[in-house]
């Protein structure tokens, strides 16, 4: 029997362009020996697994293990469980219960600014030195670019790598922009990768909302 992955891309710009992909998977046909394994199999930097979609409950997968908490993973699970028929206000992860708000086509989870991986951060003098970066240079660890692309405006531009997890460039972070948004202290629009958009809000002391587009992709099997 083949196993029917749900794909989305999350963080779309507005125009639905770019937005970082994730597998969605139905955790009731996946046992948590061959998690990691399916992960690693589809490619994406996360895969989330529902294990209770009335409640929300959710396990998050990346090619190298579990995550107690991703922003991509939680915002695009809320947007798929609210298109399929279980718009809950509460996603509950190993870190903690998420809550979730929507605003038109937004979709944002609230989080504690701590959670997520490390990651060493650099801010460089101009968006075209972020856009410059080689990928290849960064093969250890969690690094993040970003620079100012409006500052008055609270815009960024970032690019972050993580081979640590496998991914050589992460299309769209948000547990990243949390951490970065808790650091300037305000809300930003943080455009990430390709030209991912995400929107966060600032919420002191200690946490943050991410939120974003979320469009549906066509879904893929894989052989069992």
């Amino acid at each position: 029997m083949n196993l029917q992955v749900e794909v989305v891309r999350v963080f779309t710009d507005p125009d639905g362009r770019f937005g970082n992909p994730l597998g969605i998977v139905d955790g009731r046909l996946v046992g948590e020996s061959d998690r990691q394994r399916v992960a690693a199999e589809l490619g994406y930097s996360e895969t989330v697994y529902v294990d209770d979609a009335a409640t929300g409950t959710l396990r998050i997968y990346s090619a190298t293990g579990e995550m107690s908490f991703a922003g991509h993973p939680t915002v695009g699970a809320a947007a798929w469980l609210h298109n399929h028929g279980h718009p809950v206000d509460t996603l509950h992860v190993p870190a903690g219960p998420i809550p979730v708000t929507r605003s038109g086509d937004l979709y944002a989870v609230r989080a504690d600014t701590t959670w997520g991986s490390s990651w060493e951060w650099h801010q460089l003098a101009t968006p075209a030195d972020v856009l410059a970066a080689d990928p290849t240079t960064y093969d250890a660890g969690h690094t993040f670019l970003w620079s100012w692309q409006d500052e008055p405006a609270g815009i960024v531009r970032a690019r972050a790598f993580a081979p640590a997890m496998n991914v050589e460039e992460d299309e769209a972070t948000g547990s990243a922009v949390t951490q970065l948004t808790a650091q300037l202290r305000r809300d930003l629009l943080v455009i990430q990768g390709t030209g991912s958009h995400l929107h966060t809000t600032w919420q002191p002391p200690t946490h943050a909302t991410v939120g974003g587009r979320v469009l549906p992709e066509a879904p893929r099997t894989l052989p069992r």
